[in-house]
């Protein structure tokens, strides 16, 4: 079963069983816990899912420590916190011990704030550290459409990246205001605005530049003209098709943006260990690859706190990513679930759960000692993966040279 599938599941039980939901332990238990389940946080392993997690600097308030309801851990490393209120209370932090521990534990940077129906995400994009006022992403499990579904991924456990979400919540908070922005220009241009437009004409063609002063009178006039206008260009660029020539540039652009907010993560990357485990791992594969001689690329790993990830010398360009701290060894291909039984046969074969970034199926394994048989699937990824970036490469050098 797919994420979507289990968030559509969930969102069914939640409808029928919420209205018997009374209190803040009933809603943990009913609504808040079979979510965290859903994001891949396994709920019954207390150094994953930690409740009423108590931190070391906890002061204490009306003689108990101040807490947390939950702190959720990936591989040791605590990355979200949850505050939970009761069912039917507004999903609110009122009394500022989220922030508190959200500004104190450095290495988490989602904290959600819940009724279990509505999930509330905030970071810090306002002040490094500080957790912001409003949330970047707001979830109802009761009313979603599917992209709030692949914003909800970025949360699941197998995808948790920090400069990921980073720059993804960044990103919706602008583009929510700018959408804002845009609209009310739509809806009702202000003189500045359309005074602008009307002063830049003259540089689509001479014949267009308005003689003499722009006067209020002239703004009168173009105001509606403006508002077509407007109309005009959304309705041309929502059925404009872009032409692969103007596909390409932008994604290598976008490429650079998610390296260059990698980069900014290297405080938290550099507390992750990478292990002899890993480190045999990767050399296993580099040697299988090794043996394929069509292409050349100089294989790179990238440790996070949630996987191990190989790549052809970007982080974007990854082909393998491998779960080796779990008892339950799995590593994660691009390939589809059908092509991966075709190739290992004697394997566990699963549907990945969360889908970021084409990963599509996870191939279950007792040990790295499993890799001589998985030669084949290895091969068949680092294959497929160099193939889409062979040509690729001239055109990302002269780029390099040039800048």
């Amino acid at each position: 079963m797919g994420f979507t599938e289990d968030i559509v599941k969930l969102s069914e039980q939640v409808r029928k069983r919420f209205d018997q939901v009374v209190g803040e332990e009933a809603t943990k238990m009913a609504l808040i816990v079979p979510f965290l389940s859903a994001l891949g946080y396994d709920v019954y392993d207390p150094s994953e899912v930690m409740p009423e997690y108590v931190a070391d600097f906890a002061t204490r308030r009306a003689g108990q420590f101040e807490k947390v309801d939950y702190a959720l851990a990936i591989n040791g490393t605590k990355v979200m916190l949850v505050e939970a209120k009761a069912r039917g209370q507004k999903a609110e932090a009122h009394d500022g011990q989220l922030s508190k521990y959200f500004n104190a534990l450095l290495t988490t940077k989602v904290a959600i704030v819940t009724n279990g129906i509505e999930y509330r995400f905030f970071t810090d994009l306002r002040d490094k550290n500080v957790m912001d006022k409003e949330p970047f992403f707001t979830f109802n499990i009761l009313e979603y459409d599917s992209k709030d579904i692949d914003n909800l991924k970025f949360f699941h456990r197998d995808n948790f990246e920090v400069a990921a979400i980073t720059n993804h919540a960044e990103e919706m908070v602008y583009v929510k205001g700018m959408t804002q922005l845009l609209g009310n220009l739509l809806r009702s241009p202000s003189e500045e605005f359309v005074r602008f437009l009307v002063a830049e004409l003259g540089t689509v063609a001479p014949s267009y530049e308005i003689q003499g002063r722009i006067t209020g009178k002239v703004i009168d006039k173009f105001r509606p003209i403006v508002k077509k206008s407007i109309q005009g260009s959304l309705v041309e660029l929502m059925t404009r098709s872009l032409s692969q020539e103007i596909t390409q540039p932008v994604e290598i652009e976008v490429e650079q943006e998610i390296e260059e907010e990698e980069k900014q993560q290297e405080y938290q990357e550099s507390k992750i260990v990478t292990t002899a485990e890993e480190i045999e791992a990767f050399e296993k594969i580099k040697a299988i690859t090794k043996t394929l001689m069509s292409y050349n690329f100089e294989l790179q790993y990238k440790d996070t706190a949630s996987y191990f990830g190989i790549n052809l010398g970007k982080s974007t360009w990854w082909f393998l990513r491998l779960y080796l701290s779990s008892q339950k060894k799995s590593l994660i291909t691009r390939l589809s679930v059908d092509e991966v039984k075709s190739l290992v046969s004697n394997f566990e074969v699963q549907e990945v759960t969360a889908s970021l970034g084409d990963a599509a199926s996870k191939v279950i394994i007792s040990s790295i000692s499993d890799f001589d048989k998985l030669t084949p699937l290895i091969l068949r990824c680092y294959e497929t993966e160099a193939a889409k970036h062979q040509t690729f490469i001239p055109d990302v050098i002269r780029m390099e040279k040039s800048a």
